[in-house]
């Protein structure tokens, strides 16, 4: 029986895996599955893997949040006696954390095929950590799933042999469509009546936009100017919450119009998603996950390495400018905002089709 051991580190990992291993399992694999550690809330974690139906993890590195250096070399050191210990044939890694890429360095050196899902996104900005972590996991992969046709064309360039390369759809859209029907209501997240399509979404976390003041507190200012017109309901991040906290702009949180809400489950930012009238945000599992509900898209960052949502779904990048902000947000409001199509492979069954290639190919 081939053996897989599956790598997960942070909450965007979750969703990706969780289809990934019930569609392993289907298809008779033996599946060993590795928690890191590196998303570190504990509460939410056991929260997470419950409504996605993960298993337990058979093992936890309990690696916790350190700089990106000391959390990868982390990662090496714990996870390589596992690797010796449990010798898979190949081990499977998702998206483009630190996890990912110290996972896939591990098993490299010792030899063991490296399976990258969800391979060929480019930011083009190698500012952001996640996207050398993508370049990286890229070159040293043995059998690279890509969710978009322009992965594909990104990999080319980048000398990936073409062989290595399986266009399998986006398993993220997976797990969305198995638990709609199970999201929170909107009301019930939000512990007060919400109007259908009359609230926008927030989501905020990445160090660009909450590290620094300069860009943080003028995010806030044009963020509470929409929440005059319309409710915002705003589930914070940890990071955001201190940042926001230490620059003096609490305020913020409990002006009229802001519904702050604690971190939200899985299930509940499902149905926080699919009953707004617009989300904005700087994740990029969000513009996702708002393409294929056919929900208006505000990306709150310069670039995005999912540009099928901008060419083909509801995604708009308007940076962090608060004029371009307003603006794209008046034009959601006045003409109903960009509607899109679902992609290629954005069908529910892009795990079916990663275990059927994976079957063939080990």
């Amino acid at each position: 029986m081939t053996h897989i051991l599956c790598v997960v580190g942070a909450r965007p990992n979750f969703m990706k895996m969780a289809p990934i291993i019930a569609a392993l399992k289907a298809d008779g694999f033996a599946v060993t599955l590795v928690h890191t550690g590196q998303h570190y809330d504990a509460a939410m974690n056991d929260v997470v893997f419950e409504q996605l139906r993960l298993p337990v993890p058979d093992v936890n590195l309990e690696v916790g949040s350190a700089s990106h250096a000391q959390q990868t070399g982390e990662v090496m050191k714990r996870i390589e006696p596992v690797l010796l210990e449990k010798k898979p044939d190949a081990v499977l890694v998702v998206g483009d954390v630190n996890s990912t890429l110290a996972a896939a360095l591990t098993a490299v050196k010792l030899g063991i095929k490296v399976i990258h899902v969800e391979a060929g996104l480019r930011s083009r900005d190698r500012a952001m950590p996640e996207e050398i972590n993508r370049i990286l996991t890229d070159q040293i992969s043995d059998i690279l799933f890509t969710t978009e046709r322009e992965a594909e064309y990104n990999l080319a360039a980048e000398g990936v042999a073409r062989e290595r390369v399986v266009f399998a759809g986006n398993v993220m859209i997976d797990s969305l469509r198995a638990n709609l029907a199970a999201a929170v209501p909107p009301s019930e997240s939000a512990g007060r009546a919400l109007p259908s399509k009359g609230y926008a979404l927030v989501t905020l976390h990445r160090p660009s936009n909450v590290a620094d003041p300069r860009v943080l507190k003028p995010l806030l200012a044009v963020l509470g100017e929409i929440a005059s017109g319309m409710l915002l309901v705003f589930p914070v991040h940890p990071r955001t919450a201190a940042r926001i906290k230490e620059f003096g702009a609490g305020d913020f949180l409990t002006a009229p119009g802001v519904i702050a809400l604690p971190p939200a489950s899985y299930l509940a930012m499902l149905g926080l998603m699919a009953d707004a009238a617009l989300v904005l945000t700087d994740s990029g599992g969000v513009q996702e996950e708002t393409t294929a509900l056919g929900v208006p898209c505000l990306t709150l960052r310069e670039n995005t390495e999912r540009p099928i949502t901008v060419t083909e779904g509801t995604n708009t990048v308007v940076g962090t400018d608060p004029a371009r902000i307003r603006a794209a947000f008046d034009d959601v409001v006045k003409k109903g905002g960009k509607r899109g199509r679902v992609p290629e492979y954005w069908d529910g069954q892009a795990a079916v089709r990663i275990a059927a290639a994976l079957k063939q190919r080990l």
